[in-house]
């Protein structure tokens, strides 16, 4: 492919979203008609957490709902994508060659982090797709090293797409949609942005240390993984400014060309 695609992040939001026609679904849709189309999809989801890195080599990815309490018709939803197997094995031997020994899971589907936004962007799920894990327990400079070592698949027709949240914070949502935003997740929001835009990746991968109020934002880290995915993977980042929702949860994608 003549074309070097950007890397991307996206944040899920609520599984809702897979029947939602909203601005940030909306968004999603008009995104994928901006960007050159993929051959195939790396996608890396915070709902895959693995101890060490894995990808998957289905070649028929079932659509996992993980979740539950949600109205029926989510649990309706299929998408019926073809796996990359593949891609895996390109995935698994770049990784490799970086240090970062990753197995190869057989079986495993697209969680809902893929399945949702995917489902926007690509309806009519004709591009096929792989899932990386992310490691939740190994920090931020070990998701941008994963990054770094798969930017060769950007030349290659590979999206590779993070999904997760760039605020998440279930503990604190606006159940009742107001509106309002909450400051603490703004100002969080507005560090990264900043950040982002000065090209200080030194403090991103050290914002436990030094974002305002980390921990609220992401309590755990599953959700922030795969955006550091992204970054180390692209180049210059450009922000796609989706908002919140719930008062706090944090919408913004990324790309990074």
């Amino acid at each position: 492919m003549s074309t070097t695609l950007p890397s991307l992040f996206v944040s899920h939001g609520a599984p809702t979203l897979a029947v939602e026609s909203n601005a940030v679904t909306q968004a999603w849709g008009r995104l994928a008609q901006e960007l050159p189309r993929p051959e195939s999809i790396l996608m890396v989801s915070a709902h895959w957490d693995t101890p060490a890195p894995a990808v998957s080599s289905a070649s028929k990815p079932e659509t996992i709902h993980d979740f539950s309490g949600f109205p029926r018709e989510l649990y309706d939803v299929r998408y019926p994508a073809s796996g990359a197997p593949a891609l895996a094995r390109r995935a698994k031997a770049l990784l490799d060659g970086a240090g970062l020994e990753t197995a190869v899971d057989p079986a495993r589907g697209l969680d809902h982090g893929a399945w949702v936004p995917l489902k926007w962007m690509y309806p009519e799920a004709d591009i096929p797709v792989t899932q990386l894990a992310v490691q939740s327990r190994l920090g931020t400079k070990h998701h941008h090293d994963l990054g770094r070592a798969l930017a060769p698949l950007r030349k290659e027709g590979v999206l590779v797409f993070g999904s997760g949240g760039i605020v998440h914070n279930l503990r604190e949502l606006d159940w009742g949609r107001t509106g309002a935003v909450m400051d603490w997740a703004r100002a969080f929001n507005d560090w990264i942005a900043l950040h982002l835009e000065r090209g200080d990746t030194e403090a991103l991968l050290d914002y436990r240390k030094r974002a305002p109020q980390p921990a609220r934002a992401h309590p755990t880290e599953e959700h922030f993984d795969p955006f550091f995915v992204a970054m180390g993977a692209g180049g210059k980042p450009k922000r796609i400014d989706l908002g919140f929702d719930y008062g706090s949860l944090g919408m913004d994608a990324w790309l990074f060309q």
